[in-house]
């Protein structure tokens, strides 16, 4: 239970100052009534509406991004646009940031949460979330590259990456699927190959499936089952 003018502030859309001008006004109803004093305490995720309008207080939020090239995947960034960067302001201000990263140059599926404890959960090196990317590269993929990339790809400085999937599509195109979450991890095994990446994009994070009914920089709040599959992928799960 909480203070309703906290459940309304924690949404980002107003300060604790502009929810009690809402509440003397009249103008926000929980559970069916309408709320006269702000310290009237309410469960966060009831049913609260201000003017009317259906307002999310759940405590966490949860964003399927079609992350665009040219956005970082961050926070804040002092030169780069970042990802949270194309989001309205009341999103801008729950705390959220991505599960993950992908390059600036990489587009397609990320989690942007305040989830921490979740987003901790599946970027755990002990879980293997897997992810899968489409990738394309300079030069011919080979039977060879399948089976390096099955076996475990050395990189340039020594790491051993673990046994990943190579899925041909094309003379230059394929499917990645990764166990392991290394820094420039696809570019560094495709350049161990000698077949520099061109272009990647991710396509699943564990049992997220990107939307491709999301063009490049729009999301959508995950469904009640891709939470629930998320939440067992992490371990989080009942």
């Amino acid at each position: 239970m909480e203070r309703i003018d906290k459940i309304l502030a924690n949404t980002g859309r107003w300060s604790r100052k502009e929810a009690a001008a809402l509440i003397r006004g009249g103008r926000v109803t929980a559970e069916g009534r309408v709320v006269t004093s702000r310290e009237e305490k309410f469960p966060s995720g009831g049913r609260i509406q201000v003017d009317g309008e259906l307002i999310s207080t759940e405590k966490y939020t949860y964003l399927m991004f079609h992350k665009p090239s040219g956005l970082v995947s961050a926070t804040e960034d002092p030169r780069e646009p970042t990802v949270l960067s194309l989001l309205p302001g009341h999103l801008q201000k729950i705390g959220l940031f991505p599960a993950g990263r992908l390059d600036k140059d990489t587009l397609g599926l990320l989690l942007l949460t305040n989830d921490g404890p979740l987003a901790h959960a599946l970027l755990s090196p002990s879980r293997h979330v897997d992810k899968t990317y489409l990738v394309r590269v300079e030069g011919e993929l080979e039977k060879a590259d399948e089976e390096a990339f099955r076996k475990g790809v050395t990189l340039a400085d020594g790491y051993e990456c673990l046994p990943a999937g190579l899925e041909r599509l094309g003379q230059n195109e394929a499917i990645v699927t990764l166990h392991e979450g290394k820094y420039h991890q696809i570019k560094r095994m495709c350049a161990a190959r000698g077949k520099p990446v061109t272009f990647l994009k991710r396509l699943t994070f564990g049992p997220l499936v990107l939307d491709e009914a999301l063009a490049p920089g729009q999301w959508r709040s995950l469904t009640e089952e891709e939470l629930a599959a998320l939440k067992q992928a992490g371990g989080k799960g009942k």
